[in-house]
């Protein structure tokens, strides 16, 4: 995952002129323009949606433009949601930069598309057919802005400020919700879907996300402590640093102890310095 990472950034840095600017302004006002043509009931969307066998004979639009197509009906929640994504994609945009946004959101994009064949060629029940909506697409962009500002606070409904990363806790929590509710039912690849989601942000923002969670493993496992390699190590440094006097006799420095009191014997040939516990006796230099 690092990696991968790595390579996108280098990849982005030798191709600044890659990506498409203003991305999520896009696919917003188009999944808003939908909105509205949906609402007057001309049946639009029906042509929109992602559906392989169509896409096989010749309606290759479907491969993208199921990601504009509006989840619910009430205007006020594809107000907010609209307005939400915008936020995230265009922030995301501004701290990666349009290259690295448009890979994660394209990376997305095919992993749906491959995943949706792959569920139609397996299965050909209509009832277990993997239906490829943007719900958990663009939910991931919520995951990878938690991943890079954990602690933005934002107004749920305009009324309760929470943090980002609890929001996008709890969005952990409906995706692994909808997984176990789709395997209990039997519906083995629709359950998997979110699943392609939560790839692909682990592969684009995998080493963001160790990045917060190795030093909480550090510090939740025990570490067992060598005593007597501590001991040499201190020993070690202590030793190391630099000293005005060391005892002759005990090998007692004023850095190690600075406590003691040092002095010179007279009566030893040269200079020879002791603390003060042997500064009247040991055996004297001649």
């Amino acid at each position: 995952m690092r990696a991968i990472s790595r390579a996108i950034d280098r990849f982005c840095q030798k191709y600044q002129g890659f990506g498409i600017p203003k991305l999520m302004l896009f696919i917003v006002l188009t999944t808003a323009a939908v909105f509205i043509l949906g609402v007057s009931g001309n049946g639009i969307i029906g042509f929109l949606f992602f559906h392989p066998e169509l896409i096989l004979i010749g309606q290759v639009w479907r491969l993208i433009t199921w990601i504009v197509i509006p989840v619910g009906g009430n205007i006020f929640f594809a107000v907010i949601t609209l307005f939400f994504y915008y936020f995230i994609g265009s922030s995301l945009e501004r701290e990666w930069g349009a290259g690295k946004f448009t890979i994660f959101y394209f990376s997305g994009v095919i992993l749906n598309v491959l995943y949706g064949f792959i569920a139609f060629f397996f299965v050909r029940s209509s009832a277990q057919l993997a239906t490829i909506t943007p719900v958990y697409l663009n939910l991931s962009m919520l995951f990878a802005f938690a991943t890079l500002f954990p602690d933005y606070p934002i107004r749920l409904f305009f009324l309760i400020q929470i943090k980002i990363k609890w929001l996008a806790l709890f969005s952990a929590a409906f995706f692994l919700y909808e997984i176990i509710a789709g395997l209990v039912s039997g519906y083995i690849f629709i359950a998997l879907i979110p699943l392609i989601a939560i790839l692909n942000y682990i592969l684009i923002c995998g080493d963001e996300l160790f990045a917060h969670i190795r030093p909480l493993l550090k510090r939740s496992s025990p570490q067992v402590i060598n005593f007597n390699k501590a001991a040499k190590k201190v020993k070690r440094d202590l030793a190391d640093k630099p000293y005005r006097h060391k005892c002759a006799v005990c090998g007692r420095t004023d850095t190690e102890h600075p406590e003691l009191e040092f002095r010179y014997c007279s009566r030893c040939n040269g200079y020879h310095c002791y603390c003060s516990d042997h500064i009247n006796n040991h055996i004297h230099f001649t």
